[in-house]
């Protein structure tokens, strides 16, 4: 899909959807710089992504916006340009609004809102310079239709990760740079671990398709959103879902 020879940042990359997209860009023929605060499983996510094509793994805290530029200016210094950022880093939590805690809805709003505004901030310049660039944020159903299983903080931060991806998707588009977002929902990773056999046979079977997705079906959506093929598509929140939200 015409990625040859760009490079790419993921965010959230240790595991998941993050890794699911890291080596189906690869397998494109990027070079995946891939970030996670987990160092340990963000180091076998590099091992996985060099079995096809180069990486370059980076411990990053994206709610940290000092860490979040320092990032990118070795990813700069290293590789000399940025074309796609994935902004997929996310973190959720449970519970009724009378039982989220301001820690939580901190810490939520800062991974899941301000992470991406820190990393779409900071890679824009470059984008702007290079007159090029593909920004992929990482939504969900939950920030369209909300959600009673996850805490009401979790869905409103995929929410404003939406809009802010409309918003840069109509600032940037005359610098040359496309922003769009994928909206998944129920995708059989480690973050669903709380649903237990029930509710995902219920859950498989409400869907149109009848089955939960699979990371690498958010990586192939991604894939085509970072390429030149979807150089006529910005602004759009693109639903990975089975079926489940039709709009």
């Amino acid at each position: 899909m015409k990625l040859t020879k760009k490079v790419a940042i993921v965010t959230g990359a240790a595991q998941g959807i993050g890794r699911a997209i890291a080596l189906r860009l690869a397998k494109e023929g990027i070079f995946v710089v891939v970030t996670d605060i987990n160092l340990e499983k963000l180091r076998e996510s590099e091992k996985e992504v060099k079995k096809f094509g180069e990486c370059l793994s980076l411990k990053v805290d994206v709610s940290c916006p000092d860490e979040v530029n320092k990032t990118v200016d070795e990813v700069i210094k290293k590789l000399g340009r940025v074309d796609i950022l994935v902004n997929n880093a996310g973190i959720t939590a449970r519970g009724s609004i009378e039982k989220v805690d301001d820690e939580t809805l901190d810490r939520i709003l800062a991974v899941n809102f301000k992470g991406t505004f820190y990393c779409c901030r900071t890679v824009v310049p470059v984008m702007k310079r290079q007159n090029y660039g593909k920004i992929v944020n990482i939504s969900s159903i939950t920030g369209k239709q909300g959600d009673n299983t996850t805490a009401p903080c979790y869905g409103a931060s995929k929410g404003a990760v939406a809009t802010l991806t409309k918003s840069l998707a109509r600032q940037l588009g005359p610098f040359g740079i496309n922003v769009n977002a994928v909206a998944p929902h129920a995708i059989d990773t480690p973050m669903m671990k709380y649903w237990d056999e029930k509710k995902r046979r219920e859950a498989s079977e409400s869907l149109p398709i009848r089955r939960l997705g699979t990371p690498e079906d958010v990586a192939a959506a991604v894939a085509f959103l970072a390429s030149d093929e979807a150089a006529f598509i910005t602004g759009q929140i693109i639903n990975i879902d089975g079926g489940h939200f039709m709009d």
